[in-house]
């Protein structure tokens, strides 16, 4: 399998070419916004330093979120068309369960709590078993209840939340304090998925921040 992964969730504008169980070539920039404009040229770029084309492609994987609205969207329908226009599969891969997966490597046998800081005073976060199965599906909530609904097992922190939690959760290892996981890591969650796996489309938990004025909304005809 050679596969492309993308990753526009974050801040963070990545991708990654996967043959058999290791990376031939990824590019990961810093760029805060403007994830539209970076990333096909990124997917070009990519290609030639791992040697190969969209005709070598069997899979696209896209990290779903949740993270920022209008980078999931970018990230999710670049996977989308790619796969159409290639005719091959495209995964999802959430963020929630590429920060686990990594937690997970430097702490094996224990559950992870990924956690990423929603704004609002929330909380997007999901609760992962020492295999990567899911315990409690990903939801955004605030704080306290985010801490009721996992109680008190012993569990590693993980993500751009985790400081959130640390007082109601005292002596908890935290493995990552970032919002997003490494590239490679969504590359090698993209192989693992199943064939079969559903057409990738954005993980939101929640209605976007930014609301069209009222004022600027044309009346329906009838």
């Amino acid at each position: 399998m050679t596969l492309l992964a993308i990753d526009t969730s974050a801040n963070l504008c990545a991708a990654c070419v996967w043959e058999g169980d290791a990376a031939l070539a990824s590019i990961t920039e810093d760029i805060g916004t403007g994830h539209a404009e970076l990333l096909m040229g990124m997917i070009d770029d990519v290609l030639a330093h791992a040697g190969k084309t969209y005709t070598d492609l069997t899979r696209i994987g896209v990290v779903i979120g949740p993270g920022s609205f209008t980078g999931v969207r970018v990230g999710v329908s670049t996977a989308r068309g790619l796969a159409l226009a290639l005719n091959i599969p495209a995964v999802g891969v959430t963020t929630l369960e590429g920060l686990a997966a990594e937690a997970h490597a430097l702490h094996p046998g224990v559950p992870v709590l990924a956690v990423i800081d929603a704004r609002r005073e929330q909380l997007y976060s999901a609760l992962y078993d020492p295999a990567g199965a899911v315990l409690a599906e990903p939801a955004v909530l605030d704080a306290d209840a985010t801490l009721a609904r996992v109680g008190n097992t012993d569990l590693i922190l993980t993500g751009s939340g985790s400081a959130a939690l640390e007082a109601g959760m005292p002596g908890r290892t935290i493995a990552a304090a970032t919002a997003t996981a490494s590239i490679e890591t969504y590359a090698r969650l993209t192989a693992a998925k199943p064939a079969n796996s559903d057409k990738p489309k954005p993980l939101y938990l929640r209605g976007a921040d930014a609301k069209p004025q009222a004022s600027f909304v044309l009346p329906g005809r009838d």
